[in-house]
């Protein structure tokens, strides 16, 4: 495959693009709306036509590039039906393959940091969203968010793939790229080891996290798969974008 790993400052957000060298088709993983002109050059740079973005979740710190990207190439929008994105083109299924040209994903229903939160796994590597960081997860205090959902998850389903298993997240805040998930299940200070949920619950009860400054308006936003709310106050703007005017290749 072709694979790039892209990364988004002010949310800190990874996304990823994945091509299929025989088909010339390309799958954006987490796109963010401010980073759109960049990933559609590194997509005409390698050749690729974007055949579909996929978001791991109902994000609350960007606004998705999802509609954007439909709105400009004609990609569709793929989201876990679980998060109940109506805008969404496919609607992915724990157990269901979704495929792309010679890429297959395996959607994992990944609750806890949100109730329809997914992971992908593609080959030897896994997407986890925010379910699953490097050394740490995601805050489970929204978004219908459930502590004890998010430890089976990850110790049930993404702990049980092989150990050698590239972990890419969704974020990560110490400019980390991959982590695995033998590295994650021996390391991991949330999670790893002997970790019971008993002590789970105490560490995320404990973590006493500000309010996200963007959720109100990330959350009903990417809820249409991308949009700008219109009353976004002037200190937020750096979150969204002027959407064009015309399609562009």
């Amino acid at each position: 495959m072709i694979f790039r790993q892209l990364f988004e400052p002010l949310s800190s957000t990874y996304t990823y693009l994945i091509g299929c060298p025989e088909t010339g088709q390309a799958v954006l993983v987490d796109p963010v709306i401010v980073t759109v002109e960049r990933d559609l050059e590194e997509l005409r740079r390698l050749g690729l036509t974007l055949a579909c973005s996929i978001d791991t979740h109902v994000h609350a710190d960007h606004i998705t590039a999802a509609l954007e990207l439909k709105r400009l190439v004609g990609s569709r929008i793929a989201a876990p039906a679980a998060e109940r994105v109506e805008c969404a083109d496919v609607q992915l299924e724990e157990g269901v393959p979704f495929r792309i040209g010679s890429l297959q994903f395996q959607p994992l229903h990944t609750p806890g940091h949100t109730s329809g939160h997914f992971a992908y796994v593609l080959g030897d590597r896994v997407f986890t969203g925010d379910a699953l960081l490097i050394e740490g997860c995601g805050r489970t205090d929204f978004q219908q968010g459930d502590t004890d959902a998010l430890y089976h998850s990850v110790r049930g389903k993404l702990f049980a793939l092989p150990d050698e298993t590239l972990v890419y997240p969704a974020h990560d805040y110490q400019k980390r790229w991959v982590s695995s998930i033998m590295q994650e299940k021996q390391r991991n200070p949330r999670l790893g080891a002997d970790r019971s949920i008993e002590e789970f619950r105490q560490i995320m009860g404990e973590l006493k996290l500000p309010y996200p400054k963007f959720i109100d308006y990330a959350v009903p936003g990417n809820q249409q798969c991308g949009v700008c709310p219109a009353d976004l106050p002037e200190h937020l703007g750096k979150y969204c974008r002027q959407m064009s005017e015309s399609p562009q290749g």
